[in-house]
């Protein structure tokens, strides 16, 4: 691992993923890590600053997460976030307690511009907070830095001991100053250099997976997508021939995009790759029917994955490694620490016990999607395949609300396709982030023809992020969405309703299931 890092250590709160994303735009290193790791082993990773998230808990629960208070005199900054900050003051023997007036949403603080951890910040900015408990009185040694109208310690700081403390959350977008924050902590007080960069890590990586397999055979489970097209890419630098590649056509990809991968990747391609695509369609439908509920879904896919990768490994002859493109935010959202499970993706939370492979190799493990993208570039992958639109591994089975069945995939194919090209049409491809349509379960009364139709409701779905953690809905144009609909009821067989889902992340996430 990197020499410089941050590690942020999880108390369970949604946002923790994001702290690690915003030290990484600094140009550190950070990694997530369950607050019931002990000290012990958070200083022999030998970081170079401790960050406690927020969490759902109250301090002065016994039942609440805690941590040894030994940490704030460990010599390692250590800056409190939220329910960490509260922490802080609880271990430092402060007071918390239930808030007067609960604070969420955008709130003006008044902050003390000659702290370290607030240099450079407005004397009166915007922050996000999300509390109901709160600082009532600061231990000893902590000087109160900041405050709001209801909130007599917004932010406070031992600086002699280098302990820091804010009840808003710098992480998110809306607080105007937070990356301002962060990065005063980061590369002020923690003295981070900023190496963090994608050359660097492709070097790091590549001599990381040669040392890791030596003359091992690899198995990559390439989907086409970013992020498994990416991985590939990246472990064919390091071993070469030694990679096969194999594409498993599930028959649950959009239109046609079983044959673009193959021209992509395949003997007619332009990468040095061993290729191989198996057609199993039929076996994934068979193992799907009559399931309906989403976690149960995705760990049918994750382990039918394993099994065909499994059996094409031993026609190929011995392998050592499967390898695939898990990323960082798919390890979060599977369940890590305190944070809650909220959907096990294929690739992490979906594996079964037993997997035929000496080990499993993931060289994207702890990246995010941008950061996938700008490996990818570095990489020197085209364009068109790197700015590709996110799409789960497992496909639309997860954008088919209910049972999947082969009539319900072909006409979300058909709405999907139709949503797609309209998109690119209008040229909004380039500026949502991510789009698609969903089968739903509801059916409804409808006109067509002179006569009664009951038929299916297509949604249509579309975001706007930086990061895929948390997510805007688009204000797509009318017109746009206009053309959409009536070129759906018209041109699919069995939908006469199209509606658009306006729900951000959180409360939803990006994908229906």
């Amino acid at each position: 691992m990197p020499q410089e890092k941050i590690l942020v250590l999880d108390f369970g709160g949604q946002y923790n993923q994001l702290i690690a994303r915003r030290v990484r735009e600094c140009h550190v290193y950070a990694e997530v890590v369950p607050y019931t790791t002990p000290l012990s082993a958070l200083l022999a990773m030998e970081p170079a600053g401790i960050i406690f998230t927020g969490g759902p808990n109250s301090v002065y629960d016994d039942a609440s997460p805690h941590y040894d208070p030994a940490i704030l005199t460990a010599g390692i900054p250590v800056l409190g976030i939220c329910y960490g900050a509260q922490l802080i003051a609880h271990m430092a023997g402060g007071r918390v307690e239930s808030a007067p007036v609960s604070e969420y949403g955008r709130t003006t603080v008044f902050a003390e511009t000659d702290s370290r951890l607030l240099r450079h910040v407005h004397a009166q900015t915007t922050v996000w907070m999300s509390h109901t408990d709160y600082i009532a009185q600061a231990p000893e040694g902590f000087r109160v830095t900041a405050r709001t109208e209801n909130c007599p310690c917004a932010a406070m700081e031992n600086d002699a001991q280098r302990i820091y403390a804010v009840q808003f959350h710098p992480e998110v977008l809306h607080t105007q100053e937070g990356k301002i924050v962060l990065r005063n902590f980061v590369r002020g007080i923690c003295g981070c250099r900023g190496s963090w960069r994608m050359d660097s890590f492709v070097q790091t990586a590549v001599a990381q997976m040669r040392e890791k397999i030596g003359d091992g055979r690899v198995l990559c489970a390439l989907s086409g997508g970013v992020d498994s097209s990416v991985a590939a890419v990246l472990l064919s630098k390091a071993v070469g021939r030694q990679l096969t590649c194999v594409f498993v056509d599930h028959g649950l990809l959009r239109k046609n995009e079983g044959d673009e991968v193959e021209a992509i990747f395949g003997p007619q391609g332009p990468y040095e790759l061993n290729f191989i695509r198996v057609n199993a369609q039929e076996r994934f439908y068979g193992r799907l029917a009559g399931v309906t509920e989403p976690e149960k879904k995705r760990k049918i896919i994750g382990e039918e994955f394993i099994r065909v990768f499994e059996e094409e490994a031993k026609k190929i002859g011995a392998v050592d490694f499967l390898a695939q493109g898990t990323i960082y935010p798919d390890v979060i959202e599977s369940g890590l620490g305190a944070s809650a499970t909220i959907k096990s993706h294929h690739n992490v939370g979906g594996l079964p016990d037993h997997v035929e492979f000496r080990e499993i190799v993931e060289p994207l493990r702890m990246l995010f999607k941008d950061e996938v993208r700008r490996l990818g570039r570095e990489l020197g992958l085209p364009e068109s395949l790197v700015s590709r639109q996110p799409f789960p591994g497992p496909g639309l089975a997860i954008r088919v609300i209910g049972e999947v069945t082969g009539e319900k995939l072909a006409i979300l194919r058909e709405a999907d396709a139709i949503f797609r090209e309209e998109m690119a049409e209008a040229g909004l491809d380039k500026t949502a982030n991510q789009y698609f349509a969903v089968l739903t379960e509801l059916r409804s009364v409808g006109v067509m023809g002179d006569g009664r139709s009951y038929d299916r409701a297509v949604a249509l779905r579309s975001v706007q992020t930086s990061d895929f953690m948390t997510a805007d809905f688009s204000r797509l144009p009318w017109e746009v969405l206009d053309r959409v609909s009536v070129r759906i009821v018209n041109e699919v067989r069995g939908v006469n309703r199209v509606l658009y889902d306006i729900t951000s992340k959180p409360p939803a996430t990006v994908e229906y299931e």
